[in-house]
This record gives structure tokens, sequence and C-alpha cells, in this order.
């Protein structure tokens, strides 16, 4: 019997909850401007993922603005926020120890564009034989 190495683990199913009950109050907490800065409250912004490491000492939110237009504006502004943020969560969840926030542009629609284009440019429609 040959043993194989174990694959990569990815994120526990309590990552995965806590990731998902952070983003939920996050959006929520966005939407409603309840934190006190006229600048945060004016933009909008959708939280797409959050993924917590393992220890859930550090939750990392993927955040996009609106049409994705004044990107660093809206991360500066959660960067400024963060505390009070932190604050805000820790009231909503149920949790010994609330995670330290960090934010980080969302990228995947960035991404799903350039597959697009990628895939109905000539050369891989020729290849695949889908050619016009």
């Amino acid at each position: 019997m040959s043993k194989r190495a174990p694959a990569a683990p990815g994120p526990s199913q309590r990552q995965l909850r806590v990731g998902e009950l952070i983003r939920r109050l996050l959006s929520e907490l966005l939407v409603q401007g309840t934190v006190h800065d006229p600048e945060l409250n004016r933009l909008s912004i959708t939280v797409g993922e959050v993924r917590c490491s393992p220890d859930l000492k550090v939750a990392t939110a993927y955040v996009m603005p609106l049409g994705g237009i004044g990107r660093e504006a809206a991360l500066a502004a959660l960067g400024r926020n963060r505390g009070e943020l932190r604050r805000l969560l820790g009231r909503g969840l149920d949790l010994r120890n609330v995670p330290e926030l960090r934010f980080s542009l969302d990228e995947t629609y960035d991404r799903m564009d350039e597959t697009r284009r990628l895939l109905d440019s000539p050369e891989v429609r020729r290849d695949t034989g889908q050619a016009e």
C-alpha cells in the first residue's frame, strides 16, 4: 500500500463559517452607515469575500467600491476605520476574540473579464474549433 502525500489543506468549515458571518455583518455595517466617517459612509462598497486565518486571528476582507471607481480611496477609508469596524463586528459576532481586519481589493471581476477577453480572441477560437 502506498501512502500519498496529503493534499494542501483548504480552509476549515469553521474558517468558512466565520468568514461568511464577518462578510455579512461587515456588509450590513457599511450599508447602514454605522461608522462615524462621512467619507466611508458616502461610498458604496461591496464585500465579496472574507478569508480567515487558521487561528481566526486575522480576517482579510476582499472589497470593491461600486463600479470600481475610487478603489484606493475606499481602501484608505476602510483602513482608517478598521478599529471601529472591528469593535462593531465584536457586538454582532459570538466569538471569544474578534479577528484583526485587513482589507484588499477584490479582483475577481477583473480576472473574469480578462478570461472572457482571452477566450474570445481569434487564436483561441481557432484552436478550439469555434472560428466565426
